[in-house]
This record gives C-alpha cells, sequence and structure tokens, in this order.
C-alpha cells in the first residue's frame, strides 16, 4: 500500500478494510494513472513535506486510475516534471480504481470531471467528498481559514473539517466555464505540454494545501 503513515496504529480503531480511523485518505484520480494522478500525489505529498518538515499526521496520499495501467510505471515526461519540482519518483505503480479505494478515501480528487462522475456512480457514499482538483481549490479558497481547527488539533481534525466546508459551499461557487475545473491529458505529449500541466497541478494544490496544512508556501 502506497501512503504516508504515522505512528503506531495497532491501537487505534480501524475501519472495515483495516485502516485506522484516525487517518486522512486523500485519493488521486486520472485515466491511465501514469501522468496525471501521479504528479498530484506526488506533489502533493512533496508541498505537505515542504510546509511541515515531515510526511505524517495520518495524512495518506494515494491515486489510482479509472482505466489503470495496474502495475506500470508513471510515465517518464511525468518523473521529468515531477523531479524538476524536487519531488519523489521512487516506488510507484499504477493502479486500477477499485470500490475499496473510493471507500476508505476521506477525499477525492479528480483530474476532470467526467472521472469525478465515474467515482460517484461507484457509490458508497462519494459524492460529498469527491471533487475535480480545480474545483475543490476554487471551493478552498472562499473558506476562511480561521474556521478550520488549528493544526494543533491535528491534521486529520483540520482536514476533515476542510472537506465538510467545502461541501457546503458546492452549488454556490461555480466554475465560470465548464473547462475551467479540467485538468487536460497529457498522455504522449512532448515534455512541454506536461510541464504546462504540472504548473497547472501546482498552482492548484498550492492553496489547497496550505489550508490543509495552515502553513503558506516557503517564498
Amino acid at each position: 500500500m502506497r501512503g504516508i503513515g504515522n505512528g503506531d496504529s495497532s491501537a487505534e480503531e480501524t475501519t472495515t478494510f483495516g485502516f485506522p480511523r484516525d487517518t486522512f485518505r486523500i485519493l488521486h484520480v486520472s485515466t491511465g494513472n501514469v501522468c496525471r494522478s501521479p504528479i498530484t500525489e506526488r506533489l502533493t505529498r512533496h508541498f505537505v513535506t515542504e510546509r511541515l518538515g515531515i510526511l505524517g499526521g495520518g495524512l495518506i496520499v494515494e491515486s489510482a486510475g479509472t482505466w489503470g495501467h495496474e502495475g506500470a510505471p508513471m510515465e517518464s515526461n511525468a518523473e521529468a516534471v515531477l523531479a524538476e519540482f524536487g519531488a519523489d519518483t521512487s516506488g510507484f505503480t499504477g493502479r486500477e480504481l477499485l470500490d475499496e479505494h473510493v471507500i476508505t478515501a476521506d477525499l477525492v480528487l479528480t483530474a476532470t470531471r467526467d472521472h469525478r462522475a465515474q467515482v460517484i456512480s461507484m457509490g458508497h457514499s462519494a459524492g460529498l467528498r469527491t471533487f475535480t482538483l480545480k474545483e475543490f481549490t476554487r471551493l478552498v479558497r472562499a473558506i476562511d481559514p480561521t474556521t478550520l481547527p488549528p493544526l494543533e488539533d491535528g491534521l486529520v481534525a483540520r482536514a476533515r473539517a476542510l472537506v465538510r466546508a467545502a461541501a457546503a459551499l458546492r452549488g454556490w461557487l461555480l466554475a465560470p466555464t465548464a473547462e475551467a475545473d479540467e485538468v487536460y491529458d497529457p498522455y504522449g505529449a512532448p515534455l512541454t505540454f506536461f510541464r504546462s500541466i504540472g504548473d497547472e497541478i501546482h498552482e492548484a494544490l498550492d492553496p489547497v494545501v496550505t489550508a490543509l496544512t495552515g502553513v503558506p508556501a516557503r517564498m
């Protein structure tokens, strides 16, 4: 299982799948799980580490694809983009999106509206915790960070409150255009296009990670 844990969870209450309840799982979803979702997964981990100095606090960051290339490495251009950001690319293998991934996720961030619809169609009460990445960014920007629990109360509590607040705003803050919530697929494209997608993902993730951790990016 690819993820980031913290501490000994043996004494913690567990879910149906054996995962500790005192965790917050972010699931990034794209099509093949070799381009966009690996970039968002690894950049999320990287940016949280930059803010907090460590990964942990119950945060787990994963990815999968609606037509996931099970066991495949990420695309070489995706690796190159991540390396330019200083993010870790090691140990990645693609996964096909399964019911258990949706069931155990506290927040699902998808590349496109179609991916979002596919996740929600799987059921498991996923609607209130599934957003496109850019949709979630738009909603997060409208949330007053002082209304969220302080990080001292734990990253999990703050993250859960952030998702509840974003879900409450959905329907009030609509995208200016349908395309505004999309991250387009760079599969097969040259490195320059991968870089532009990496920049889009970076721009979308920055306010999300800031809200999640309560720590702005270092200039």
